[in-house]
């Protein structure tokens, strides 16, 4: 897998609500099966069908739910950008022209299937000089550009961004706030009133980063919900499950279940 993409097979059994989920990097969503509901504060209700694919820009927080099909799954292959590979490409876009919010990319007008092709082909055929497999993972950004999108670049780093991706580094670790201010050369008391402009605090941002990862990874993986429990810095498998569905109102286990 290349290091500036990543791409992840994404199934859910069970229609489940997810609020405040934060996206670091740009991710694009190709729906496969099913349809998935956003809420974005700024933007209302968006729909995506089987066939879209849904570009979410870093920075984004909205409200997110996948919903199955009657006799089915959710599915969805999950694809994330590096800032640098869209920098290349949307560089040289002002900043306001460039959306900000979540875009959808219909099936019906403009077939996404065929970059997702292009990505999948690209990172599965290992004997691709790195130059070249860079160039090559160009390519859906450039045609997304010529159908008009546009992407934002040059994306500033908010608290919530950098804090998150000082924690991801190793979830399993127990992150105290003044930890992390000295890696921010702060006090602990100017990291809380740096994070205090984005309305969540350190523990909220380091249980949601967690939650999240978790979530990821009951999508993407078959690891067991104990083990997914610890590697994301979970004490127990119970409060982990706890945790999760106090936040998304539906315990671990029930998002590889379908519902009765």
């Amino acid at each position: 897998m290349d290091s500036k993409v990543s791409i992840f097979p994404i199934t859910q059994a069970t229609t489940a609500t997810f609020t405040e989920l934060y996206f670091r990097l740009t991710f694009f969503f190709f729906i496969q099966r099913g349809s998935k509901y956003v809420l974005s504060p700024k933007q209302g209700e968006m729909l995506g069908e089987e066939g879209d694919l849904m570009i979410f820009p870093p920075g984004s927080m909205v409200t997110m739910e996948n919903r199955p099909v009657m006799e089915g799954d959710y599915r969805a292959l999950g694809v994330c950008y590096t800032h640098d590979l869209i920098n290349s490409v949307f560089g040289d876009v002002p900043k306001f022209d460039a959306a900000q919010g979540v875009q959808i990319v219909r099936a019906s007008q403009h077939n996404p299937a065929g970059i997702l092709s292009l990505i999948q082909d690209t990172l599965d055929n290992d004997a691709l000089p790195a130059t070249i497999r860079n160039h090559r993972l160009l390519e859906p950004l450039l045609w997304l550009r010529e159908q008009g999108f546009q992407l934002p670049t040059q994306v500033e780093d908010d608290p919530i961004s950098q804090v998150r991706s000082l924690i991801e580094t190793d979830l399993s670790h127990a992150w105290m706030a003044d930890e992390v201010a000295a890696h921010f050369a702060m006090s602990e008391a100017t990291m809380r009133r740096w994070l205090s402009k984005t309305g969540q605090g350190f523990a909220k941002i380091l249980l949601h980063t967690r939650l999240e990862r978790g979530l990821s990874l009951l999508q993407t993986t078959d690891a067991q919900v104990s083990q997914i429990a610890l590697d994301c810095g979970f004490k127990t498998p119970s409060h982990f499950s706890d945790a999760f569905r106090k936040r998304f109102g539906i315990k671990p286990k029930d998002i590889r279940l379908a519902a009765d």
